[in-house]
């Protein structure tokens, strides 16, 4: 049996390649149906932000990779609840995953064989 694995992306998508390494490491996981899970934590709530402009950055859009890890067999995706509060998005910003409480966040890391944080 596969042994499951909890991503937890710390890093915005626009602050170095921390944020898209851990979409490929998700995405690659799920091409081999693992069993996986993402929690965005801290400043990495912001990859869920709606009406990022990759383009003035220079940079490309990790929004198209999020919208594929359905595809990918990942429908698991988290985020820490104060993160998104400190940093002023609200529960309509961050729709595409559900939010948790540090308690909760901490059960979920248990309920997982394997944690990579990035």
């Amino acid at each position: 049996m596969a042994k499951s694995l909890l991503i937890i992306s710390r890093q915005s998508p626009w602050s170095g390649p921390g944020a898209r390494e851990a979409l490929d490491i998700v995405l690659a996981g799920g091409a081999f149906d693992l069993p996986i899970g993402v929690l965005f934590l801290d400043d990495g709530v912001l990859q869920l932000a709606a009406g990022q402009n990759a383009k003035a950055l220079q940079q490309k859009d990790l929004s198209a990779n999020l919208q594929a890890l359905p595809m990918f067999g990942v429908e698991e995706l988290f985020y820490c609840a104060e993160s998104g509060n400190v940093r002023g998005l609200g529960k309509r910003s961050l729709d595409e995953a559900q939010p948790l409480t540090t308690e909760q966040i901490t059960a979920l890391i248990d309920r997982y064989d394997q944690v990579i944080t990035l």
